[in-house]
């Protein structure tokens, strides 16, 4: 099968495009754009820059890929946007090149629903599976490890930490980490449980979750000691392999301290 490019499309003739690829009418996409095999850029999509895009991708009507960050710092690096496989990026959705600061790459997994009007800006990192609805807006640097599901008309700060299988509610301003499995809602986002519901979708067992339970109480409403000597306690009482992921997200470096559940 060969590539499919609307004569209304304008496509650079150094842009590499795959064999099968379609374009539909009024795209734009620039001199350094790669696109994989059996994507789809349904029309009016603009994809420019450094950008890679893998294969059986979706892309819907006046979606930007690849258009320089909204960053004033921004002098014109040579910063790189990469899209993995099997991805739907509906309309108006805008994802942005790197900057220097945070590593010159913007980077975006596998399987993952951006829905209309999802902003992904500079330097973030998206892991696989990860759905974010309509209007859901990420700031530069923020990590999204995998299955998050991020609610619509919610913002991310920037440097911002989503850990797996996250769930963040519609409607909230996200300014501090989310650990795994962590359930967060508000304007000024709280934590106010587990993901429950994601977990069991996912089969984990029904020991990996009462000790995850176990060990939220612990470290988030007891009020013994500090936050930090809870940790340290609940991470030699429980050997759960979830309980250990959440440890291992707490002990790494971050910009930004830990959502934690709203007091009463």
């Amino acid at each position: 099968m060969s590539v499919f490019i609307h004569p209304s499309a304008v496509v650079s003739p150094g842009a590499k495009i795959a064999s099968d690829v379609k374009i539909g009418p009024f795209c734009v996409i620039g001199d350094n754009v790669k696109i994989g095999r059996q994507t789809i850029l349904h029309s009016h999509v603009v994809i420019d820059g450094d950008t890679e895009i893998g294969e059986e991708n979706q892309i819907f009507p006046f979606a930007t890929l690849g258009l320089i960050p909204q960053d004033l710092k921004f002098k014109g690096e040579k910063a790189r946007l990469i899209i993995g496989n099997k991805n739907r990026i509906r309309e108006h959705a805008t994802l942005h090149l790197g900057t220097l600061e945070g590593g010159m790459e913007t980077k975006i997994g596998d399987n993952c629903l951006l829905m209309v009007g999802v902003h992904i800006a500079h330097d973030c990192k998206l892991g696989n599976g990860i759905i974010l609805a309509n209007n859901a807006t990420l700031a530069g640097h923020v990590v999204v490890e995998d299955d998050v599901v991020i609610g619509g008309l919610s913002a991310i700060h920037q440097f911002v930490r989503i850990g797996h299988r996250a769930m963040i509610g519609g409607m909230s301003g996200v300014e501090s980490d989310v650990i795994p499995y962590g359930l967060v809602k508000g304007e000024r986002a709280a934590l106010a449980g587990l993901n429950i519901t994601g977990m069991k979708r996912d089969g984990v067992q029904n020991e990996e979750i009462r000790a995850l339970k176990n060990f939220y109480g612990r470290i988030f409403e007891d009020s013994q000691g500090d936050f930090e000597s809870r940790i340290a306690a609940a991470a030699k009482e429980f050997k759960h392999s979830k309980v250990s992921e959440v440890l291992n997200f707490l002990a790494a470096n971050s910009h930004r301290s830990f959502c934690k559940p709203k007091k009463n």
